[in-house]
C-alpha cells in the first residue's frame, strides 16, 4: 500500500494510521452527498470530545461494512486479536463461554475503529463497573412509515409522561426513521426492573392512544400505529450511540437534541448528517439532562399512581 494510501491521523498520545481514505464508503444516491472513509475519520475526530462520553466504560456491538454502504455488512461483538492491545476490552459471560466486547475510552480507538469501516456504533445500557445495572432508560420511538409528524406526536406524550414521573429525559434521532427517548438512571435497578418499568410506562400511553401508540412486537399487529420499543432495556442488549453514523445515504447521524428542537415541524430523523452534526453537537443540547440521574423508587410509586 503506497503512503498516498495511508492517513496518519495524531489523536491525543497516539497517532493512527487510516487507510484507503478516499475509499467511497456513503454512495450518493439523488441529492445524497458522496462521502469517503477519510471523511469519516475527520468527522469522529472533530465530534469525539461529545461523543465519547457516551461511549466509555460501555461495551459496543460494531456495525462494520468494509465495502461501504452498498456492501455487505456485519455485527462484530467479540475484539478481533489483531486489535492493538492499547484498545480497552471487557469481557462478558455468555452461555457456553464469553464475549470480548470493544469499548472505547478515547479518540484513537475511534479513529482505529473508522479505519475498520466501523459506520455505526451500538452501546450496551450499563457499564463495565455495574454491567448488570443500566445507568440508562431507552424508549426507541418506531413509526409505521416514515412519517416524522407520528414520532413528534407520540415523543411529546411520552415526554409529559416522564415530566409526570419527576424523570428527566433528552430525545434523540436515530438517523434513521425514528426517535429515541433516554433517561438516565443511577444505576441501582437490573435490567429486568428497568425494562418491566419501560414496559408499564409504554402501556399507560397506549392505553391513553389506542388508535395511535402499540407496543406490539410484530409488524403485522401493529397496523398504521407507531411502535413504543422498550425491548433495549434488556440485559446484553444495545442502542444506537448519540453522535454516531447510520449505514444510509447522505450519511445521516444519530443526534441529541432538546425537547423545544422538536417542537420544529421540518424537523426528521436524518436532519443531521456528518456535515452539521458537531455543530449541534456543541450547543450541548442535553446539558444537564445526563447528569441527574434518578432512581425509579419514587418514579414507579408516582407511576403506580396514575395506572389505578
Amino acid at each position: 500500500m503506497s503512503g498516498d494510501d495511508v492517513r496518519r491521523i495524531r489523536a491525543g498520545r497516539r497517532t493512527v494510521e487510516v487507510r484507503r481514505p478516499g475509499k467511497v464508503l456513503f454512495s450518493g444516491d439523488g441529492d445524497a452527498k458522496e462521502y469517503t472513509k477519510g471523511d469519516l475519520a475527520d468527522y469522529h475526530r472533530a465530534v469525539a470530545p461529545f461523543m465519547l462520553p457516551h461511549l466509555r466504560g460501555r461495551p459496543l456491538m460494531l456495525e462494520r461494512r468494509p465495502d461501504g454502504i452498498d456492501g455487505p455488512s456485519f455485527m462484530q461483538k467479540n475484539t478481533p486479536e489483531h486489535y492493538p492491545d492499547w484498545i480497552t476490552r471487557f469481557e462478558v459471560p455468555k452461555e457456553g463461554g464469553t464475549v470480548c466486547h470493544t469499548v472505547c475510552e478515547d479518540s484513537a480507538t475511534l479513529l482505529y475503529l473508522t479505519d475498520q469501516a466501523c459506520l455505526t456504533l451500538h452501546r450496551w445500557l450499563s457499564r463495565t463497573g455495574g454491567i448488570d445495572r443500566p445507568d440508562r432508560m431507552v424508549f426507541d420511538l418506531d413509526p409505521a412509515g416514515d412519517d416524522f409528524e407520528q414520532v413528534r406526536e407520540a415523543a411529546g406524550l411520552l415526554g409529559e409522561v416522564l415530566d409526570e414521573l419527576r424523570l428527566p429525559s433528552a430525545p434523540m434521532t436515530t438517523g434513521s426513521r425514528g426517535l429515541h427517548v433516554v433517561v438516565p438512571l443511577n444505576g441501582r435497578h437490573d435490567f429486568d426492573d428497568v425494562r418491566e418499568f419501560a414496559r408499564d410506562v409504554a402501556e399507560l400511553l397506549v392505553a391513553s392512544h389506542p388508535g395511535r401508540l402499540t407496543t406490539a412486537a410484530r409488524k403485522k399487529d401493529r397496523g398504521d400505529r407507531l411502535y413504543l420499543d422498550i425491548q433495549r432495556n434488556a440485559y446484553a442488549q444495545t442502542a444506537v450511540v448519540p453522535f454516531t453514523v447510520r449505514p444510509l445515504p447522505g450519511a445521516p447521524v444519530a443526534t441529541p437534541l432538546t425537547w423545544d428542537q422538536l417542537a420544529d415541524p421540518g424537523l426528521t430523523a436524518r436532519r443531521w448528517s456528518i456535515e452539521d452534526a458537531v455543530e449541534q453537537a456543541r450547543t450541548n443540547p442535553w446539558s444537564g439532562v445526563m447528569n441527574r440521574a434518578r432512581s425509579l423508587g419514587p418514579a414507579r410509586r408516582r407511576l403506580d399512581a396514575l395506572r389505578g
